[in-house]
């Protein structure tokens, strides 16, 4: 798996429905969080690209599911974030139906090896993503818990952090990935983690 060049990367599909949902043999790792996490900026280090996934200026603006093949060998599954409090209640209405229909009407479902999971170091575990969480454990997914935005604490605070968001989500804290789009710090073993999982 580590022969993918992972700079052949494109946005391949945009699904604003259930029906538009990829059906396919690769094997897919989807992305989930709260708008403004830094899901897209995220995708962009990950991929060595500076603007693959559109950064949107305003939070939750963007529900649709992308997908990004990596070179015909994987797809990275952009979910729509969550938990934005200025959408309208039918914006909220669509969200929910689209993320829910990606996880209880994709037609490659099976495919999915993964979901990584997407925290804000400076803000903790959500009720939104403690709900994400409980759903990933019942529906027994795998998951992957990233810890975004590392840069902007200091090393003391980071690791106070790490401790507080490894309880609050009952995982050990050796399982997180700390993670920074600005310096590229947890580029290297979230992939290692990715390849693990599809491999």
């Amino acid at each position: 798996m580590n022969k993918i060049n992972l700079q052949n990367a494109r946005l391949a599909v945009t699904a604003g429905t259930p029906g538009q949902l990829v059906r396919g043999p690769l094997p897919q790792i989807a992305f989930s969080g709260r708008s403004n996490v830094g899901k897209s900026s995220l995708l962009n280090t990950l991929l060595g690209r500076k603007a693959l996934a559109r950064v949107s200026a305003s939070p939750g603006k963007t529900i649709t599911v992308n997908y990004y093949d990596v070179d015909g060998s994987l797809l990275l599954v952009d979910l729509p974030g969550y938990g934005y409090a200025k959408r309208s209640r039918e914006e909220i209405r669509r969200w929910s139906a689209l993320t829910d229909g990606f996880f209880t009407k994709n037609p490659s479902i099976d495919r999915l090896r993964a979901v990584v999971q997407l925290v804000d170091c400076r803000c903790g575990a959500t009720e939104d993503d403690h709900m994400m969480l409980d759903y990933l454990r019942n529906a027994d997914i795998p998951f992957l818990l990233c810890v975004t935005k590392t840069d902007k604490l200091s090393k003391s605070a980071l690791s106070s952090a790490l401790d507080t968001i490894a309880a609050d989500c009952s995982v050990s804290r050796d399982t997180l990935i700390p993670f920074s789009s600005l310096s590229g710090a947890g580029r290297e073993e979230l992939w290692q983690k990715i390849f693990a999982c599809i491999e």
